[in-house]
């Protein structure tokens, strides 16, 4: 049977003090995980009610969707019209984070629970890198704590943690090869050539994951600098479906995909025009303030378009077929492309199907 590393033996020794000196990024990583679960579970509970408004954690999955990478804003989509899904999710997301912070704190199951935040990390990097009103906020957190996460894997907890005190209790685990994988109070038990590979290729992943994602939302890396495929700052409406109704309404479909979360967006005035320019119809602030609910069908029931006191609101991901009554001056006709105004005067248009 294996014998436990001799502490005071030459290579243990300096493994134990780069482990000692990793020993901030374990318990940093961990208290990262283990504040947002904490959040939800205890400090800040209203995130996990789903039936008490904004602060409710779908209504931040959804922001995600308009920047989403690799097909995970279509999975969040189907989780919004799925509720009991979205909530057993929410629930597990919020438990793991908690229990994996817990473990990488108090140095529990080192390796597995640093596994497990590499994983936090690339899902999060999916969803949510994208977003950052100031700079890509979303995409430091997550680049870093791949980092973090990936040297936790490779060199374990060392000294101060749990694995090491269950090792100490217990010597026969030194012999154990589940436990020098999943815990971390001893290296891994690989030839040195191996353990070269085996970092260079994590170095690779962790490399070309991050500074790719970075690439893609900002550039700046073999190319100029960009505001990225979804602007995170500029609030941007896409229009689909617009169509002239029988009674002189204007019906279309309407999704904000784009702007930053941490304000709503307004829309203030909608016209048809002819491709000359020529109006055809008009809807003022006004009209659109008094619009009844009943004019709007959400696709989803968190973010949502809706009257407000400045025209049409809606929050980040929102998405809704909107019906324009005919205006009070007659039914629209002749129009051939829909144009929106937000508040900040810029304009979004759809041709009309129906039109002249």
């Amino acid at each position: 049977m294996s014998q436990p590393a001799d502490p005071d033996s030459g290579a243990d020794r300096g493994w134990r003090l780069a482990a000692m000196a990793g020993l901030s990024v374990r318990l940093i990583q961990g208290f990262i995980y283990w504040g947002g679960g904490s959040r939800r579970f205890i400090y800040a509970p209203a995130k996990l009610d789903a039936w008490g408004g904004h602060n409710w954690m779908a209504n931040k999955f959804q922001t995600a969707m308009p920047g989403a990478l690799l097909g995970t804003g279509h999975l969040v989509s189907f989780l919004l019209h799925h509720f009991w899904l979205l909530y057993a999710g929410v629930i597990a997301f919020s438990a793991a984070e908690l229990i994996a912070g817990a473990m990488l704190m108090a140095g529990l199951m080192t390796r597995a629970a640093a596994l497990v935040s590499m994983g936090f990390s690339v899902v999060l990097m999916l969803l949510f890198g994208w977003q950052g009103a100031t700079c890509i906020d979303e995409w430091t957190m997550a680049a870093a704590n791949l980092a973090m996460g990936t040297t936790l894997l490779l060199g374990g907890s060392g000294a101060f943690s749990l694995d090491t005190w269950l090792l100490a209790r217990r010597p026969a685990l030194a012999g154990s090869g589940w436990f020098r994988l999943a815990a971390g109070a001893l290296p891994l038990n690989l030839p040195d050539a191996m353990y070269r590979r085996l970092s260079l290729g994590l170095l690779g992943f962790v490399l070309a994951f991050d500074i790719g994602t970075y690439s893609y939302y900002r550039g700046s890396v073999i190319g100029p600098f960009h505001s990225g495929p979804v602007s995170p700052t500029k609030h941007h409406f896409t229009l689909a479906e617009a169509r002239l109704m029988p009674d002189g309404g204007v019906r279309f479909h309407i999704y904000l995909d784009g702007g930053t979360p941490e304000a709503p967006a307004h829309v203030m005035q909608a016209v048809l025009r002819d491709d000359t320019g020529r109006m055809a119809a008009r809807w003022t602030t006004d009209d659109l303030t008094h619009l009844p609910a009943a004019a709007i069908t959400n696709d989803y029931a968190y973010n949502i378009f809706k009257p407000g006191p400045y025209g049409l609101v809606a929050g980040m991901g929102a998405a809704a077929t909107v019906t324009l009554p005919a205006p009070s001056g007659g039914a629209a006709h002749g129009g051939d492309v829909l144009v929106l105004t937000d508040v900040n005067g810029r304009e979004f248009r759809a041709r009309v199907a129906g039109g002249r």
